[in-house]
Protein backbone atom coordinates (compact mmCIF):
# COMPACT_ATOMS: atom_id res chain seq x y z
CA UNK A 1 0.00 0.00 0.00
CA UNK A 2 1.27 3.46 -0.91
CA UNK A 3 0.06 6.56 0.90
CA UNK A 4 0.92 10.18 0.17
CA UNK A 5 1.20 13.29 2.31
CA UNK A 6 0.76 16.05 -0.26
CA UNK A 7 1.19 19.80 0.10
CA UNK A 8 3.34 22.79 -0.69
CA UNK A 9 6.27 23.80 1.50
CA UNK A 10 5.04 24.98 4.90
CA UNK A 11 1.75 23.05 4.75
CA UNK A 12 2.57 20.72 7.66
CA UNK A 13 3.73 17.64 5.73
CA UNK A 14 6.76 17.04 7.94
CA UNK A 15 4.74 17.33 11.14
CA UNK A 16 2.20 14.82 9.81
CA UNK A 17 5.03 12.53 8.68
CA UNK A 18 6.64 12.60 12.13
CA UNK A 19 3.32 11.84 13.85
CA UNK A 20 2.65 8.97 11.44
CA UNK A 21 6.18 7.53 11.79
CA UNK A 22 6.01 7.63 15.58
CA UNK A 23 2.54 6.03 15.63
CA UNK A 24 3.79 3.24 13.36
CA UNK A 25 6.83 2.69 15.60
CA UNK A 26 4.56 2.38 18.63
CA UNK A 27 2.08 -0.02 17.00
CA UNK A 28 4.20 -2.06 14.58
CA UNK A 29 5.09 -5.67 15.33
CA UNK A 30 8.11 -5.27 13.03
CA UNK A 31 10.58 -2.62 11.93
CA UNK A 32 9.86 0.92 10.79
CA UNK A 33 12.22 2.74 8.41
CA UNK A 34 12.25 6.45 7.61
CA UNK A 35 14.27 7.85 4.73
CA UNK A 36 15.09 11.53 4.69
CA UNK A 37 17.29 13.90 2.70
CA UNK A 38 19.55 15.42 5.36
CA UNK A 39 19.24 14.91 9.08
CA UNK A 40 16.34 17.15 10.07
CA UNK A 41 14.29 14.33 11.64
CA UNK A 42 17.00 12.92 13.92
CA UNK A 43 15.50 14.19 17.16
CA UNK A 44 11.85 14.05 16.06
CA UNK A 45 11.26 10.37 15.36
CA UNK A 46 11.18 7.57 17.92
CA UNK A 47 14.53 5.93 18.57
CA UNK A 48 13.10 2.58 17.45
CA UNK A 49 12.81 3.88 13.89
CA UNK A 50 15.68 3.16 11.55
CA UNK A 51 16.42 6.63 10.18
CA UNK A 52 18.36 6.77 6.92
CA UNK A 53 19.89 9.90 5.41
CA UNK A 54 19.72 9.10 1.71
CA UNK A 55 22.46 11.65 1.00
CA UNK A 56 24.95 9.20 2.57
CA UNK A 57 24.28 6.74 -0.27
CA UNK A 58 24.40 8.94 -3.37
CA UNK A 59 20.90 7.92 -4.47
CA UNK A 60 19.62 10.03 -7.34
CA UNK A 61 16.53 9.35 -9.39
CA UNK A 62 13.59 7.02 -9.00
CA UNK A 63 15.38 3.93 -10.33
CA UNK A 64 18.09 4.18 -7.67
CA UNK A 65 15.51 5.04 -4.99
CA UNK A 66 13.48 1.97 -5.95
CA UNK A 67 16.60 -0.21 -5.78
CA UNK A 68 17.40 1.11 -2.31
CA UNK A 69 13.87 0.41 -1.07
CA UNK A 70 14.06 -3.12 -2.47
CA UNK A 71 17.39 -3.62 -0.70
CA UNK A 72 15.92 -2.47 2.60
CA UNK A 73 12.94 -4.81 2.22
CA UNK A 74 15.11 -7.75 1.14
CA UNK A 75 17.61 -7.32 3.96
CA UNK A 76 14.99 -7.45 6.69
CA UNK A 77 11.72 -9.33 6.24
CA UNK A 78 10.35 -7.73 9.42
CA UNK A 79 9.99 -4.26 7.84
CA UNK A 80 6.34 -3.21 8.11
CA UNK A 81 6.57 0.47 7.16
CA UNK A 82 8.87 2.58 5.00
CA UNK A 83 8.46 6.34 5.11
CA UNK A 84 10.06 8.65 2.59
CA UNK A 85 10.48 12.40 3.01
CA UNK A 86 11.44 14.78 0.17
CA UNK A 87 10.33 12.30 -2.50
CA UNK A 88 10.43 14.74 -5.42
CA UNK A 89 13.92 15.96 -4.46
CA UNK A 90 15.25 12.41 -4.26
CA UNK A 91 13.55 11.23 -7.44
CA UNK A 92 14.21 14.32 -9.49
CA UNK A 93 10.71 15.75 -9.88
CA UNK A 94 7.22 14.69 -10.87
CA UNK A 95 8.29 12.97 -14.11
CA UNK A 96 8.62 9.26 -13.42
CA UNK A 97 6.80 9.36 -10.08
CA UNK A 98 3.91 7.26 -11.42
CA UNK A 99 6.30 4.57 -12.71
CA UNK A 100 8.14 4.57 -9.36
CA UNK A 101 4.89 4.00 -7.45
CA UNK A 102 3.69 1.45 -10.00
CA UNK A 103 6.83 -0.62 -9.33
CA UNK A 104 6.32 -0.39 -5.55
CA UNK A 105 2.61 -1.17 -5.47
CA UNK A 106 3.12 -4.92 -5.77
CA UNK A 107 4.59 -5.12 -2.28
CA UNK A 108 1.59 -5.69 -0.01
CA UNK A 109 3.67 -6.61 3.03
CA UNK A 110 5.07 -3.10 3.49
CA UNK A 111 3.13 0.12 3.93
CA UNK A 112 4.86 3.01 2.13
CA UNK A 113 4.20 6.64 3.03
CA UNK A 114 5.83 9.44 1.02
CA UNK A 115 5.74 13.22 1.32
CA UNK A 116 5.14 15.06 -1.94
CA UNK A 117 5.87 18.81 -2.07
CA UNK A 118 3.34 20.14 -4.55
CA UNK A 119 -0.36 20.79 -4.92
CA UNK A 120 -2.48 17.72 -5.51
CA UNK A 121 -3.65 19.10 -8.87
CA UNK A 122 -0.02 19.15 -10.08
CA UNK A 123 0.27 15.37 -9.80
CA UNK A 124 -0.45 13.12 -12.78
CA UNK A 125 -3.75 11.26 -12.51
CA UNK A 126 -1.83 7.98 -12.70
CA UNK A 127 -0.11 8.78 -9.37
CA UNK A 128 -3.42 9.39 -7.61
CA UNK A 129 -4.83 6.11 -8.98
CA UNK A 130 -1.90 4.13 -7.54
CA UNK A 131 -1.46 5.89 -4.21
CA UNK A 132 -3.89 6.89 -1.47
CA UNK A 133 -3.87 10.46 -0.18
CA UNK A 134 -3.58 10.83 3.61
Amino acid sequence: MIKLIIGKKGSGKTKKLIETVNAAAKNSQGNVVCIEKGDALTFSVAREVRLIDIENYGVKGYDEYYAMLCGIAASNHDVTHIFGDATLKIGGGIDGLDKFFDRLKGSDEIEYVFTISCDENELPEAVLKIAEKM
